[in-house]
């Protein structure tokens, strides 16, 4: 016979499974999706996929897109399994969910809390996680909370054992979550509110003091990524520019906004609309007054059920880092996304489905749980919708201005998505406009708004006016003012023009090739700086050394130059095995070889 344990054992395992498969069924159309929008650079770049590059991820914090080491060596690993095949990295991530969700059930029942399966489940199917585990840059989430959760389910066995070795391996994997993604530094909070829940007080000896080295290592992180972010990411400027009151504000805002899609998940998106947050609009006070109050009734509560006001502190604690009072590159596009409050839900999902279950009674248990099993049947509908929206890119830009169509960033992005491709350029430039119509600030909408207008007929004179708008918007562009001067230079007459625009994108970087490229044929064609041109061919071969086009460009300025013909042979004979096909090196050289007899 198998005693309690065992039937305990069995009940766990057949329940892991029956998560691990839900959550596969749902996520079902997510496994066919592509790279999406920042996805490219999580997954390890050419120059990081070496033993040095894995070296760099970890030594240096500009290597990545953002400083998550743990992150970035995990997808370092994968990409030696699986290399570029998306498959591999959307399956990690639906197991590292399911596995999320498995890790709730056991702390619930560690807990001793009713509902654990429900909880897990909920957690699971949710909409609101979509775009942590379809979205593939967001293994950040889903593997931090995997560590998160596995680092409070050891530290709640600490808590009973007071085994050392317990307490150091759940602070190893709490190090690891923050290796990952650092908004797990609010676990020793969540921890010590748990503590509160279970006893009703706090004790320095048992609960604080053993927890104080996680809070300090957790300060350290935080503190450190709102440097990378501000430094590094670019999270500082007029976009970030709110008072301490606006901010307040925001906070206020963005809880309800949370609770809203957990409660009701419709209308789910990639970028929400960016709120307009005024200080003297009386109506924004609502939010955050409205949170005060029912921080006070929960407060009232607690004395006799202290388990919701424990989940909403949670689930308030651990969103903080996201609610406005620092500042994250994201909030450029939105003061929100769904995948901020990915952990953070739990605050919620866990006490909802405790209080549920701990509800029924034995004559209701049959209709709860065919209402809980129409639940997770909607959720789950839900979310294989949702994951239609992340198959590709295009379809992920345009069912977000389906549903935010002031969405600047995804009209933008959509327009470098189709621009390049035949026959859509009008389409692409009528996405640049309303980038550059939304956000006339941001420099990138209006230069490559310009890009495209310099491929059309007539279209000039108007991309010059959009390099000028990037400028006034970016002055420091070296890209703008290089491309500026290659419009000036077709224009008759307007070279001087173009080679002042040439020397500002030099001032700016002085390495750009480009730059030194354009600006030697601006100089060739003009009178009397023949000289002055090859210095700077050169210079952009230092920087572009395989460019056939511009050892071409060096051999013509060579040819012109008296005694230097053997010179430019060489460099039309480099340029030729660089690009065999290249006609106008192979004219030049047959030219160049028949002056030599």
């Amino acid at each position: 016979m198998k005693t309690t344990a065992h039937h305990r054992a069995d009940n766990t395992i057949l329940t892991a499974a029956l998560i691990v498969c839900c959550t596969l069924l749902v996520y079902l159309p997510a496994l066919d999706g592509g790279l999406l929008w920042d996805d490219a650079a999580h997954v390890t770049r050419p120059e990081l996929r070496s033993l040095h590059g894995l070296w760099r991820i970890w030594s240096d914090p500009g290597a990545t897109q953002q400083y998550y080491p743990l992150l970035h060596s995990a997808f370092w690993v994968e990409y030696k399994l699986w290399g570029d095949a998306t498959l591999g990295y959307h399956m990690a991530n639906l197991l590292l969910h399911a596995a999320a969700a498995i890790l709730v059930m056991l702390i619930m029942r560690r807990l001793g809390l009713p509902g654990a399966c429900l909880a897990a489940l909920i957690f699971a199917l949710h909409p609101v996680c979509v775009e942590s585990v379809a979205w593939i840059a967001e293994q950040k989430n889903t593997l931090s909370t995997v560590f998160y959760l596995s680092a409070a389910l050891l530290y709640l066995q600490f808590d009973q054992t007071r085994r050392r070795s317990q307490y150091f391996l759940a602070l190893a994997l709490f190090a690891m979550a923050l290796a990952t993604k650092t908004v797990t530094d609010t676990l020793p909070a969540a921890l010590l509110v748990v503590f509160w829940w279970q006893r009703g007080r706090l004790g320095l000896k048992r609960d604080v003091a053993p927890l104080l080295p996680w809070f300090a290592l957790g300060a350290a992180a935080g503190i450190f990524t709102a440097w990378v972010e501000r430094t590094l990411v670019g999270a500082e400027g007029p976009d970030f520019s709110l008072t301490l009151v606006e901010r307040f504000l925001l906070a206020g805002r963005a809880l309800w906004f949370y609770v809203g899609k957990l409660v009701g998940p419709a209308n789910l998106m990639f970028f929400y609309p960016r709120w307009q947050v005024d200080s003297a609009e009386w109506w924004q006070y609502l939010f955050p007054l409205a949170a005060l109050a029912a921080l006070a009734g929960l407060c009232l509560l607690a004395r006799k059920h202290r388990g919701p006001l424990a989940g909403a502190l949670i689930f308030a604690g651990t969103l903080f880092p996201a609610l406005g009072f620092f500042n994250v590159y994201p909030f450029v596009y939105s003061y929100v996304a769904d995948h901020f409050q990915y952990i953070a839900s739990l605050g919620i999902i866990v006490p909802v489905a405790a209080g549920l279950a701990s509800a029924v009674t034995a004559a209701t248990r049959r209709w709860a749980v065919a209402a809980a099993c129409g639940v997770l049947v909607v959720l789950g509908v839900l979310t294989w919708q949702q994951c239609g929206m992340y198959s590709d890119m295009e379809t992920l830009f345009q069912e977000t201005l389906e549903r935010n169509p002031t969405c600047w960033i995804a009209h933008y992005n959509l327009g470098v998505l189709i621009a390049g491709v035949p026959g859509r350029l009008p389409e692409a430039i009528q996405h640049y406009r309303e980038a550059a119509r939304l956000k006339p600030d941001y420099a990138m909408a209006h230069y490559n708004l310009g890009l495209a207008l310099a491929q059309t007929p007539d279209g000039l004179p108007e991309a010059i006016e959009e390099y000028r708008a990037a400028l006034r918007a970016n002055p420091n562009s070296a890209m703008a003012h290089n491309n500026l001067g290659l419009a000036l230079s077709k224009i008759p007459g307007r070279l001087p023009e173009a080679i002042e625009e040439y020397g500002a994108a030099l001032r700016s970087d002085q390495d750009l090739a480009e730059a030194h490229n354009n600006l030697g044929i601006a100089l060739l064609n003009t009178p009397g700086r023949l000289s002055e041109a090859i210095p700077h061919f050169q210079a952009a071969l230092r920087s572009k050394p395989e460019s056939a086009e511009i050892h071409n460009n060096l051999g013509g300025a060579f040819s012109l130059e008296p005694g230097r013909l053997r010179e430019a042979i060489e460099e039309y004979r480099t340029a030729l095995r660089l690009q065999p096909d290249y006609p106008d090196a192979r004219y030049n050289l047959e030219v160049a070889l028949s002056k030599a007899k």
